[in-house]
């Protein structure tokens, strides 16, 4: 058995094709991400990537559609969204498939 700590993980982001991770692969990517109250992502897309953001806690406002704790949120390739956290919020988010500098605004 072997102990990791999330503190040890650039933004969360613990699997994929980068470094640091737990497991590197091109298949996928998986993050936990924290955020607080205010936070706000840009809109973006990805051109390949389907993304899916699941509401761990909180609430949060993507494209004027407000999302709740337990909810799963799929974003298609091409499709953009912004990101806008309504309290604080904490998401597991995962990229099927895992591709690089594959985000653009």
């Amino acid at each position: 058995m072997k102990k990791f700590n999330l503190e040890t993980y650039i933004k969360g982001w613990i699997i994929g094709n980068f470094e640091p991770t737990l497991l590197n692969t091109n298949d996928f990517e998986i993050a936990i991400k924290r955020y607080k109250k205010e936070d706000y992502e840009e809109p973006h897309y990805h051109k390949l990537a389907t993304e899916w953001t699941i509401i761990v806690e909180g609430s949060v406002k993507m494209n004027d559609k407000i999302y709740y704790k337990n909810d799963i949120i799929k974003i298609e390739p091409n499709e953009t969204t912004d990101f806008k956290c309504l309290t604080d919020v904490i998401t597991v988010v995962i990229k099927i498939p895992c591709v690089k500098n594959d985000k653009y605004n």
